[in-house]
This record gives structure tokens, C-alpha cells and sequence, in this order.
């Protein structure tokens, strides 16, 4: 999955950074997706290139469960997870969290750091 969204969002036209940045937010959602719900949960991943950066949704089952509500302080040595968010944050402000009938999804926009795309 890492390298189709690498691929295809430099397809679309962005540069390397924003297609990496990109790459690294999709991982990230998932792999909490994975962790919270197990490895067999239906995920729906969705990528969309547009004019201002490319946008990354994430739905699972889980909407009970919503991110960022117990993330450790990124300062917090002891902590073996939760930095993921925090590198949501950076690449993507403003990310929002929208429950749906079957779960929630996770809708982020990765900034265009280059041209954008024609």
C-alpha cells in the first residue's frame, strides 16, 4: 500500500515530498487502525490529489474509539507509542475525525509542498 500511494500521488503531479508526506500519514492511520482493532478489521482508504495537497481518508468499524483523546506528551521518554498523531499534526493540521453509521473515518489534506499538479 505504501508504495501504490508513493506512486500514484506522484502520477498525480505532486513532488517527492508531498507524495513521502502522504505515505507517512496513510501508514500511520492505518497501523492505529491495525493496533486498535486487529489485523483483520475492514479498513477503506481513500486518496485524492487535489489543487492544495492531497487528501487521505481512513474509515474503520471502531467509532467509539476516537483518536488523540489519550495520546502521551511527545516529551514522554517512557512512552513505546503514540507519536503517530503528533506526526499527523505536523504534516496534516487540521485533521478531523467524522463518525459514520458503520465506524469513523479520519479526514486529512497533506499540504502541496511543491508545484501542484496541472
Amino acid at each position: 500500500m505504501r508504495v501504490q500511494v508513493l506512486l500514484a500521488v506522484i502520477a498525480a503531479g505532486h513532488d517527492a515530498s508531498t507524495a513521502e508526506s502522504a505515505q507517512l500519514v496513510l501508514s500511520e492511520l492505518v497501523a492505529n487502525v491495525v493496533r486498535l482493532c486487529g489485523p483483520w478489521a475492514p479498513v477503506v482508504v481513500q486518496v485524492t490529489s487535489g489543487a492544495t495537497g492531497v487528501l487521505v481518508k481512513v474509515h474503520d468499524p471502531l467509532g467509539e474509539t476516537i483518536p488523540g483523546e489519550t495520546a502521551p506528551p511527545l516529551d514522554n521518554a517512557e512512552a513505546e507509542s503514540g507519536r503517530g498523531l503528533w506526526i499527523v499534526d505536523l504534516l496534516c493540521p487540521g485533521w478531523i475525525v467524522e463518525r459514520t453509521p458503520l465506524g469513523k473515518q479520519i479526514v486529512c489534506t497533506v499540504p502541496c509542498a511543491g508545484p501542484t499538479p496541472a
